[in-house]
């Protein structure tokens, strides 16, 4: 499906199910398909999902409008808005979570049911008194100029054949531009949603991959902690992409969570 945002980017987007309503956000440069396995579950159990590529990703339209993770957060209001969507289940994987926390900072959490940070730090700098950043290496004597080198693997467990097979085909389809979309990761890498997140009044959930190349996973309970219902769960033999590598103990979570939240 497609969507025209008010500053006239089109997105793509699936619409699929019926029930209470999860959204769910891919991380930089990635596709909406990296989730079928949980697309599937919540479908099944009962949930209308709705799954984004954000703009400049997957299938949505290249452009240099809106390079700010905020713009990202009113791309998702003006679908919430659009659709008649009231208290969401907002699930988001590495840049898909910190465009929940800008959400959140903009619109806070009262029409929100729960939010779900996928291994995303919410301060990507390393400073004196915080050394969850990404992959410790970015601090203020670097940044944002270590932002333009390859990232390297994001993964440590292999995908399930068919995941990968999905995930290449749309990668081929619709080639990432990280020179074009540089400007919103040095936006979204600048930020530290500390604040927001203590002010959170949902639930909130944070999965966190045990082997991560990116955050060292040791931050999700100091930050879990900031939030009145924050949790978190560590998810063993997992990368960066906990949902791909391991989908039956992220679903697990997911739907324990769920469960335990009435949602």
């Amino acid at each position: 499906m497609r969507f025209k945002t008010s500053d006239g980017v089109r997105l793509e987007y699936d619409d699929s199910g019926q029930g209470p309503v999860v959204m769910i956000l891919s991380g930089i440069g990635g596709s909406r398909v990296i989730w079928r396995d949980q697309v599937s579950a919540l479908i099944d159990a009962g949930y209308r999902v709705i799954n984004i590529d954000a703009r400049n990703q997957g299938a949505s339209e290249h452009t240099k409008k809106g390079l700010r993770i905020s713009r990202h957060a009113i791309d998702l209001r003006e679908i919430c808005e659009a659709l008649d969507i009231h208290q969401p289940i907002l699930i988001g994987n590495s840049m898909g979570a910190s465009t929940m926390f800008a959400y959140a900072s903009l619109f806070g959490t009262q029409d929100v049911a729960a939010i779900v940070d996928v291994d995303q730090s919410p301060k990507m700098i390393n400073e004196p008194g915080w050394k969850y950043g990404f992959k410790g290496e970015v601090t203020w004597d670097n940044f944002p100029d270590i932002l333009k080198k390859p990232f390297g693997k994001s993964t440590y467990h292999k995908l399930r054949d068919e995941t990968y097979a999905v995930n290449k085909k749309a990668q081929v389809e619709h080639p990432y531009d990280p020179a074009l979309n540089l400007p919103f990761l040095q936006d979204h890498a600048f930020q530290d949603w500390r604040d927001v997140i203590a002010e959170f009044t949902c639930p909130f959930l944070i999965l966190a991959g045990e082997k991560s190349p990116f955050f060292d996973y040791h931050y999700a309970p100091e930050v879990a902690s900031l939030a009145a219902k924050g949790e978190y769960q560590i998810i063993k033999d997992s990368g960066h992409i906990v949902m791909a590598e391991q989908p039956v103990a992220f679903n697990q979570a997911l739907f324990k969570f769920l469960k335990e939240n009435d949602l």
